[in-house]
């Protein structure tokens, strides 16, 4: 057997060209930063969710406007267990922007069975 058959064309990889990171003290100084997956909001262009944790059994969400994102950086993926790729990101939130934080819960009579 030869080591050619095992051989095939590489797939196109995508290469990020490196762009220097903003200053660590100004984004600490001017804004937060917030971890998790993003998502594109459904209705509203102006404003994105970002996931917290989206693997967790409880996951809660942040709704920020995108004039209130400063910096944003792209993180390792997380892979699900069914095989799919979550992407990951850091994004820097200017301080004293508003944000909406919501997290989802049972509703349940506790008093009743």
């Amino acid at each position: 057997m030869t080591v050619t058959k095992f051989l095939k064309a590489a797939d196109k990889f995508e290469i990020q060209a490196y762009r220097r990171k903003k200053d660590w003290k100004t984004l600490s100084d001017n804004s937060v930063a917030f971890s998790g997956s993003l998502r594109k909001h459904p209705y509203d262009d102006a404003r994105i969710i970002l996931v917290a944790d989206p693997l967790s059994e409880s996951p809660f969400y942040y709704e920020f406007r995108t004039e209130d994102i400063v910096h944003a950086e792209e993180l390792p993926s997380m892979t699900t267990p069914e095989g799919d790729t979550l992407k990951m990101a850091r994004i820097w939130v200017r301080k004293w922007s508003v944000g909406i934080r919501a997290a989802p819960f049972l509703v349940v009579d506790m008093g009743k069975d």
